[in-house]
C-alpha cells in the first residue's frame, strides 16, 4: 500500500530558501522509501490569487446552477480540495514572514478551509471533515521563537489543520539561521525529517 504526501513549498526566495531546502530533503528521503509518493505543489510558481467575495459566493450557489463564470471561480478549490483528500500526509514547507505564513499559503488555506466541504459548523463548535491524514510541518526561521510567546505561527497552522480534522501534526524547526546557527540547525532538522519519512 503507497502512502502518498503533498509537499506545499511557499517561499519566495526560491532555490535560495531554507523551507525550500527542508522540503527537497523530505521529497529525496521519500524517493529512497518503497510506498512512499510524494506531489509537489510550489504556491509560489503557481500562485492563486487573493480570496475575493466573487470566488466566495460561487461556492455558496449549488453546482448546478452556477454560471459558466462561478463553475470556473469554485473549481479553483474544489481541486485543492480534491487533491488534499488524495493524499495521506500532508507536508507543509514555511518560512517565517514577520512573525507569520507566507501569504500565498494563506491563500491555499482560504481555498481548503471550506465550510461544508472540509469542515462543518455543529451546536458544539466547527467539526473536520478530513480525517485520517496527518501533517508535518517543516518550519525555517532566521530567528529562534519555538516555545516563546513570539511563534504565532505554529499555533496557527496548526489551528487551521485541526479546524479542518487534521490533528496529527508534526513539526520540525529548523531556528537561529541568521544567527550563525545555519550549519547545525539545518543539520538536525535533516535528521529529524530523517527520522519522520522512516515512520511514514
Amino acid at each position: 500500500m503507497t502512502t502518498r504526501a503533498l509537499v506545499l513549498t511557499a517561499s519566495i526566495l526560491g532555490e535560495k530558501g531554507q523551507s525550500i531546502a527542508l522540503a527537497e530533503h523530505f521529497q529525496a528521503r521519500a524517493a529512497e522509501r518503497e510506498g512512499l509518493a510524494v506531489t509537489h505543489r510550489d504556491l509560489v510558481a503557481e500562485a492563486l490569487p487573493h480570496l475575493e467575495a466573487s470566488e466566495l459566493g460561487a461556492w455558496q450557489v449549488p453546482a448546478e446552477e452556477r454560471s459558466a463564470e462561478q463553475r470556473e471561480l469554485a473549481e479553483r478549490s474544489d481541486a485543492l480540495i480534491r487533491e488534499l483528500l488524495d493524499h495521506d500526509v500532508l507536508v507543509l514547507a514555511v518560512p517565517l514572514y514577520n512573525l507569520g505564513i507566507p501569504s500565498q499559503l494563506k491563500a491555499w488555506f482560504d481555498r481548503v478551509l471550506r465550510a461544508g466541504e472540509t469542515f462543518r459548523y455543529t451546536e458544539s463548535g466547527p467539526q473536520g471533515l478530513v480525517e485520517g491524514k496527518r501533517a508535518v510541518i517543516l518550519a525555517a526561521r532566521g530567528g529562534q521563537y519555538a516555545g516563546t510567546e513570539m511563534d504565532s505561527q505554529t499555533p496557527h497552522l496548526k489551528g487551521m489543520l485541526g479546524l479542518i480534522g487534521i490533528t496529527e501534526v508534526d513539526v520540525v524547526f529548523a531556528e537561529g539561521l541568521n544567527m550563525g546557527k545555519r550549519d547545525a540547525a539545518i543539520e538536525e532538522a535533516r535528521q529529524a525529517i530523517d527520522g519522520l519519512v522512516a515512520r511514514l
